[in-house]
């Protein structure tokens, strides 16, 4: 059976999207109705609505959706999810993991929903620091948890290929709440996501 591609996109924003690229092609001083760039124009209309959906999509809303009534007391951890989102100083890419933690106080939510939310808020066009308190505080509002940990790492193009051009470089990001303002609790957290326990 043939594989049948469904993307559905905002037909007025696709068609003024590839008007504004069609014109920041000229300006750059490539000829937009080449045949190598022909398509480019609505292929980046499209890409750009894609990259920044979260815009369309609610964090509460996600977590509510599968939010459970447990008596579980310990810490739940979810560690190296994947994120990529767009610097919005010059519009290019960094990417990068997102380790999360909470302590619950009565309520969890599914796993799946933790990675949600960083789509969320990575799908539009951000910092990093705002990231990871927006994810922070979406967890605490929902949840109402004892404690919330984010930390985030991740590597930045604006870095890496302009400016000062330091490929190697990495930014790293923490916001913390409740319990994990505590050095104890703090530290329980960062040794479990910079530990390999397969190992143990």
């Amino acid at each position: 059976m043939a594989y049948n591609k469904t993307e559905h996109y905002d037909k007025d924003t696709t068609d003024s999207l590839i008007k504004n690229y069609k014109e920041v092609l000229g300006h750059i001083g490539e000829d937009p109705n080449r045949e190598g760039l022909e398509k480019t124009p609505e292929r980046l209309a499209k890409a750009m609505q894609y990259l920044t959906q979260g815009y369309q999509l609610d964090a509460h809303d996600i977590l509510n959706s599968a939010k459970f009534h447990e008596p579980v007391s310990e810490m739940i951890v979810v560690k190296d999810i994947e994120l990529y989102s767009m610097c919005e100083h010059h519009m290019l890419p960094f990417f990068g993991k997102a380790h999360i933690a909470y302590i619950p106080n009565g309520w969890i939510t599914g796993l799946s929903k933790i990675a949600r939310v960083v789509d969320v808020y990575s799908r539009r066009l951000q910092v990093q620091e705002r990231l990871t308190v927006q994810i922070m505080n979406a967890i605490k509002e929902t949840l109402n948890p004892v404690g919330v940990a984010v930390v985030i790492e991740a590597q930045h193009l604006c870095m890496m290929m302009r400016g000062v051009q330091k490929q190697n470089s990495e930014t790293t990001t923490s916001a913390f709440d409740g319990e994990f303002q505590k050095n104890s609790t703090r530290s329980e957290f960062l040794k479990l996501i910079s530990s390999d326990l397969s190992r143990r």
